[in-house]
């Protein structure tokens, strides 16, 4: 039995919180630490076992070491914002104990979704005899593990993948975001990109667009956009000569979107107001409903899976894995809404596969690099159970 610091109290936070609650054979202690405490002590009355909690100001490396030398963790597992990344992995690296996250690192004054930063620390963390799991979350972290699955069993080589995230729920709210709301629209407005013949190939944003029928919720448009998992999948799938990453929006959500953009409130550089600087982003995100309120009215299901071609002893073969979550099922479990429940419920599998020894190794590492049959198993037992259709190529 282990010890685990959960880093995070906001949506994804909760759902990680929950189910490893739900896991005491493996996680005999929990502390769940945020920098707002009310928050973990809201989640912590949830459930019926009993947790720590901790008030931490994640951004600087020396008071995440402090409590990791007092709670004494076998993992930290990082739910909070995507800027604190290298500050706890610097904290686990002098605390010696292994970290594991749900997003990449990225800088606030850029939207620059890429893993550099994070791989730069894998001598440190194999020299230290340390393990980093990165994006172990939904998409990226399950989606490469539906790659790593079928490399495994269903292709030789598999030459295309389409990462496809759809969400067809309604929370009730004329705009809001199901994650948080400024790593949600810097992620939107950035650029669109994909890998094609050996090269990365760049759109403007939400302009390339296709209808697909998404099983249990029907066709949707689906944007192409970038998403970090693209860049680690290139490096670890054998054969690949294409893979895209889509998402479905509504035309509600893109309106409003469009708004916000045209009038600067999507701006992430700061601009003077009353004789203080703001970044108006920042403040969009005060004023939009938080995403772990989200879930007591959201109705309708997610659907993100991985669509695959390639070959098998030469022929030629179509696949399909997907996962189908419903809203209201979360939040009669464990108050969640979906979006937070498809990225929580694998940051705590791969937490699991870390303490029990399952993914073992030295350095830092993406999901797609471990073996992923007992991943895939602890997904269908833990609430995101899987769908592989064969198609015809």
């Amino acid at each position: 039995m282990s010890r685990i610091l959960i880093i995070g109290a906001g949506g994804v936070g909760g759902v990680v919180t929950h189910k490893c609650a739900q896991v005491p054979d493996v996680f005999e202690s929990i502390c769940l630490a945020s920098r707002t405490l009310s928050k973990c002590d809201a989640i912590a009355a949830q459930l019926k076992r009993k947790i720590q909690t901790a008030q931490l100001d994640a951004d600087r490396p020396a008071n995440t070491l402090k409590l990791i030398r007092s709670f004494k963790p076998d993992l930290v597992l990082n739910v909070a914002l995507p800027y604190q990344d290298l500050a706890i992995m610097d904290a686990c690296l002098a605390g010696g104990v292994d970290y594991l996250d749900t997003a990449n690192y990225e800088p606030m004054d850029e939207a620059k979704f890429c893993y550099k930063w994070q791989w730069a620390y894998r001598q440190r963390f194999r020299q230290a005899g340390r393990m980093a799991l990165l994006g172990c979350g939904f998409d990226p972290g399950v989606s490469n593990i539906f790659c790593a699955y079928a490399q495994k069993h269903f292709f030789d080589e598999i030459h295309t993948v389409d990462i496809m995230d759809c969400n067809a729920g309604s929370h009730g709210h004329p705009f809001a975001t199901n994650f948080n709301p400024e790593i949600n629209i810097r992620e939107i407005t950035q650029r669109g990109k994909y890998w094609e013949k050996g090269r990365w190939l760049t759109t403007d944003p939400l302009t390339v667009h296709e209808t697909f029928n998404f099983p249990e919720i029907g066709p949707k448009e689906m944007y192409l956009m970038y998403h970090e998992e693209l860049e680690s999948l290139v490096k670890n799938i054998r054969g690949l000569k294409r893979i895209r990453f889509w998402m479905t929006f509504g035309q509600e959500y893109l309106t409003h979107l469009r708004v916000l953009q045209n009038v600067g409130m999507t701006r992430i550089d700061p601009v003077n107001y009353q004789g203080r600087p703001i970044v108006p982003l920042q403040f969009l995100k005060a004023v939009l409903p938080e995403p772990s309120s989200l879930g007591k009215n959201y109705k309708g299901k997610t659907n993100i899976g991985c669509m695959m071609t390639g070959v098998k002893d030469g022929r030629r073969r179509k696949v399909y894995i997907y996962n189908v979550c419903d809203h209201a099922a979360c939040y009669r479990e464990i108050k969640a809404q979906a979006i937070s429940y498809t990225t929580g419920v694998p940051a705590m599998i791969g937490a699991v596969m870390m303490l029990t020894g399952a993914w073992k190794k030295s350095g830092v590492f993406n999901t797609e690099e471990f073996d992923p049959d007992p991943f895939m198993d602890r997904l269908n037992r833990h609430g995101l159970p899987w769908v592989v259709k064969h198609l015809k190529p």
